[in-house]
């Protein structure tokens, strides 16, 4: 991993700690390059994601990440560690990552007409060990759907892999009436809130950010 130099007391270049991204997500790459920041390296933490009985959605998003960071920390100090999870939820209902287009079906019927909350859960530990968190709530609602747009939009294949089984940043966004928050938390990654935690570990997307070789 690289680290580059930042502008330190007197004009006397320091060493910025490598950012480390514990995901393989590459929205959340797009996103963070659109506020110009480029990992140094990228670590999935690959846990187990199952909720815990009883758990509610945002206590699942938040719990995932700070899980995902500790991990990657874990295994490369001196670095700063960026985890998230995105957690689409209906009342109290966690709606799973579909896995297949039985899955995004099943997410679509349910959302459809309805207004459902995106969770994200951020956390940044830095170079020193100190852990930082966030959670980001983003109300979206629906319009209702009909047969015909459900089977056009599985058949377009994005909604797999994806938490709720919809992209917002894709054709889903002909699906969404109205949008309460982050949109960029909707997508993945919210910007304002990571932004803000990385600036508290160290690291001002403003001023420069670790870059890959």
């Amino acid at each position: 991993m690289v680290r580059v130099q930042a502008a330190g007391t007197g004009g006397v270049p320091r060493q910025l700690p490598p950012l480390v991204l514990a995901s393989s997500s590459p929205r959340r790459r797009e996103l963070l390059a659109q506020i110009g920041v480029t990992p140094a390296g990228i670590d999935p933490a690959d846990i187990d994601e199952s909720p815990l009985v009883d758990e509610l959605p945002a206590q699942h998003a938040l719990r995932l990440a700070k899980a995902k960071a500790v991990v990657v920390a874990a295994r490369g100090a001196g670095a700063i560690v960026l985890a998230a999870d995105t957690v689409v939820g209906c009342g109290r209902r966690i709606l799973p990552k579909a896995e297949s287009d039985d899955d995004v079906r099943r997410c679509l019927d349910l959302l459809s007409g309805r207004r459902h909350r995106v969770y994200g859960g951020l956390c940044v530990i830095d170079a020193a060990g100190t852990v930082r968190t966030r959670l980001v709530q983003t109300a979206v609602l629906f319009k209702k759907l009909n047969r015909a747009e459900i089977d056009a939009y599985i058949a377009c294949g994005e909604g797999v892999g994806k938490a709720g089984g919809y992209a917002i940043q894709g054709r889903a966004a002909l699906f969404a009436r109205g949008l309460v928050g982050s949109h960029s938390n909707v997508v993945g990654l919210s910007l304002f809130e990571t932004a803000a935690l990385l600036r508290a570990a160290g690291l001002d997307p403003l001023a420069g950010s670790p870059a890959a070789a």
